[in-house]
This record gives structure tokens, C-alpha cells and sequence, in this order.
């Protein structure tokens, strides 16, 4: 207080790469909690706690945001950004690691989408396209097809697990350690 009058301190606005992040996090949030039709820009901007226009500034229109949040490409080059030898190890450091850098699961989205047939056909596509084909591309032998399926899965199930059990075992170990134990299962399946 300054001479009996309050102070009143403005909201300091996000900074661009932690607004964007906060805002994609609410999207994902509201996009498999509730029908595309219930989504609001609104909502989401205060949810991530920034303005709308800076909502729409970012992504645009509510269209081009859930095209956004449909997108599991960037995702993917990042879990398959290594080599075969390797891969399944790189597959579950990275989905922990980006887990709890982001506070959201980069895959997980696509298992709980709420919206109607169309945006879940959409989402369920993307992914197959995004995920598990270039999952496909990337594995040699027989099953390809077989085995990129089963590795989703297993990713599928590690983020549902790590999700289930927000304050348990897996929250407190490290990624290496979790790495240690569900790797092995998944290199199985790349090297078939």
C-alpha cells in the first residue's frame, strides 16, 4: 500500500516459449476431456493462464490449434531420433524425460480423445500414420508391421502406467531406471 491507496500489480504475460507450452498442455488437457464442440479458446487460454489473443496469436483459429494438438509428428521424430542398436532404450528415456518436462504425455492423447467419430477417426489415423508407420519404416525383418504395432502398444501402456501412477514407484525413479527394466522388451520387438 502506498498512501493508503493499494498497488495494483498487472498479470505478467507468459513468455512465448512457456505460454505456447502452456497452452498446447491445456489444449491436449481439453481436446480428450471434452467433446471438440465444448472446447473453447477461451477456456484454454485461461486454463494455460494467458490471454486468448494469444491463444489465436500462436495457433489460430480452434481448428488449426486441434490440428495441432492431432499431431503426433514432431513427437515421433523425437522417439525415433536414434539408432536401431539402441532405440528402445532411446524410446523410453525420451517418453519419460519429455513426460515430465512437458507434464503431458506425448502419445497418450490419442487413447483417451473424447470427440466425436470424426475427430477420433482423425486422431486414431494421424497417429497410425505418424507413430506407427514411421515405427514400421523404421524396423527390418519379418512382422514389421506386426512389431511397430506391439511398440506403440508398449508406449501406450508405459504412459498409461506412468499416468496411473502419478505419485508412485515410476515417479520417483529415474529415467535410466525405468529404462533398465521396460527397454529390454522393446528392443525385442525392433530387432525382432
Amino acid at each position: 500500500m502506498t498512501g493508503g491507496q493499494a498497488t495494483v500489480t498487472a498479470p505478467v504475460p507468459a513468455e512465448a516459449g512457456t505460454g505456447r507450452e502452456a497452452i498446447l498442455r491445456a489444449a491436449r488437457r481439453a481436446f480428450t476431456q471434452r467433446p471438440y464442440a465444448e472446447v473453447t479458446i477461451r477456456r484454454i487460454a485461461a486454463d494455460a493462464g494467458v490471454s486468448p489473443s494469444l491463444v489465436v496469436k500462436h495457433f489460430g483459429r480452434k481448428e488449426e490449434l486441434f490440428n495441432t494438438v492431432a499431431d503426433f509428428g514432431p513427437a515421433a521424430a523425437e522417439l525415433l531420433d536414434a539408432p536401431l542398436e539402441t532405440l528402445g532404450r532411446h524410446l523410453v528415456v525420451t517418453l519419460v524425460t519429455r513426460r515430465r518436462a512437458s507434464q503431458s504425455d506425448p502419445l497418450l492423447r490419442v487413447v483417451f480423445f473424447l470427440g466425436n467419430q470424426d475427430e477420433r477417426s482423425l486422431l486414431r489415423d494421424r497417429f497410425h500414420e505418424q507413430v506407427t508407420d514411421a515405427l514400421t519404416a523404421r524396423l527390418t525383418g519379418p512382422d514389421r508391421a506386426l512389431r511397430a504395432e506391439l511398440l506403440a502398444g508398449h508406449l501406450l501402456g508405459l504412459g498409461a502406467t506412468l499416468s496411473l501412477h502419478r505419485e508412485g514407484a515410476g515417479a520417483l525413479a529415474t529415467p535410466d531406471r525405468i529404462a533398465d527394466l521396460y527397454a529390454p522388451a522393446l528392443q525385442r520387438l525392433i530387432t525382432g
